[in-house]
This record gives C-alpha cells, sequence and structure tokens, in this order.
C-alpha cells in the first residue's frame, strides 16, 4: 500500500545541526530473515547549505567498515514543502551505476509535528523495494532518533534494518538544538526551540 508522504517545513533539521556520536544498530543482512544485528559507533557533523535549500551531514564510523564514509543531502522544495533526502558515500558516490545520475531519495517532512515519515523506491540486490525514514526529533532530551525499514511487498508489511541514536560529543554535551539554525530565505519567529 503505497504512503503519502507528509509535508515539511524548512526548518525541520534545524535541530540536527552541529555536532553528534551515533549509536548504530544495524541488521546484518536484509530482507533475508535474519535477525543478527551489528552495533557500532560514529561521528557526525550536519550543517546548513547556503540559501536555506537544506542541509547535510557526514557520517564517519569508528571502526566498522574501515575507510567508509557516508553523506546525508537533504533539500527542501518550498513549493512542494517536502524534503528529498540522497545518500552518498565513497563506495558508490550515491550514484546509479547505469545512469550516473543520483540514486531515488526519500521525500516527506514533520507535518509540524516531533516525528518525521520519508518514504521512496529504490532497488536492493537487484529486486525494487519500498524505503522508510523515520525521525523522531526529541527535542525534551535533545537526543534524536532515525531509523531505516524497507518492504519488499509494497509496502504490506516492513523490516526495520538500521536504527541511529544520537548524542552529543561529551564535550559539547551543553550544544542546543537552538544554538545552530538552517538560513532561511524567510524569517520566522523566535522560538527557545525550532
Amino acid at each position: 500500500m503505497p504512503i503519502t508522504p507528509p509535508t515539511g517545513d524548512a526548518h525541520d533539521f534545524d535541530f540536527l545541526m552541529g555536532p553528534w556520536r551515533i549509536r548504530n544498530t544495524r541488521l546484518v543482512q536484509r530482507l533475508a530473515g535474519c535477525t543478527d544485528w551489528e552495533t557500532f559507533d560514529a561521528a557526525d557533523t550536519a550543517r546548513p547549505l547556503s540559501g536555506g535549500i537544506g542541509n547535510c551531514d557526514d557520517f564517519i564510523p569508528e571502526s566498522w567498515n574501515a575507510g567508509y564514509v557516508g553523506m546525508a543531502l537533504r533539500l527542501f522544495n518550498p513549493q512542494a514543502r517536502r524534503w528529498s533526502i540522497y545518500w552518498l558515500d565513497n563506495v558508490t558516490g550515491g550514484l546509479d551505476t547505469a545512469t550516473g545520475l543520483l540514486k531515488p531519495p526519500v521525500v516527506g517532512g514533520f507535518a509540524g509535528t516531533d516525528q518525521g515519515l520519508f518514504v521512496g523506491d529504490d532497488i536492493f540486490e537487484g529486486r525494487p523495494v519500498c524505503v522508510q525514514f523515520r525521525w523522531s526529533k526529541n527535542l525534551e532530551t535533545h537526543a534524536p532518533r532515525w531509523e531505516q525499514a524497507f518492504s519488499d511487498d509494497g509496502g504490506q508489511t516492513w523490516e526495520t534494518n538500521w536504527t541511529m541514536e544520537f548524542s552529543r560529543p561529551p564535550r559539547l554535551n551543553h550544544w542546543h538544538a537552538g544554538r545552530v539554525s538552517a538560513p532561511s530565505a524567510s524569517p520566522r519567529p523566535a522560538s527557545p526551540c525550532p
């Protein structure tokens, strides 16, 4: 069953800006009935792009998959009021090898809530899958959470295969989500938290 992604706001990801430590929990094999999980830590820094068009962050594991580096590129479409999130890495560049174009994004937003939903279609090991990202801002605890799930039956069932739990690095544990915000083409009222 197709999912209609929610709309969003250009400030949806203000909470994510700055440095993070990430505890990753990742399913070893996807869509294979696997119940084995691996856990590893990574460093991450999120920053806004010029002109309020979006943001990006670096994903650098500390010991998992030596040499691997990833990046999320998030672009906001003010007309559609939705985000497109692309995953890039130093293995494929985030590109489709057949076309040289970016692989399809997941699209969505937070619809004014703490919970974000982003959905899209992709190919996994030669078969079509639906992809779902779920974000929880957790503004009160400043401990965001992200999870990814795949469906190979058109969205009837979902398998969560990766979760990320974010925390500020110890020397920056005073960091506050309101200290960094993405630039915007239009002003918004000041508030203690984005």
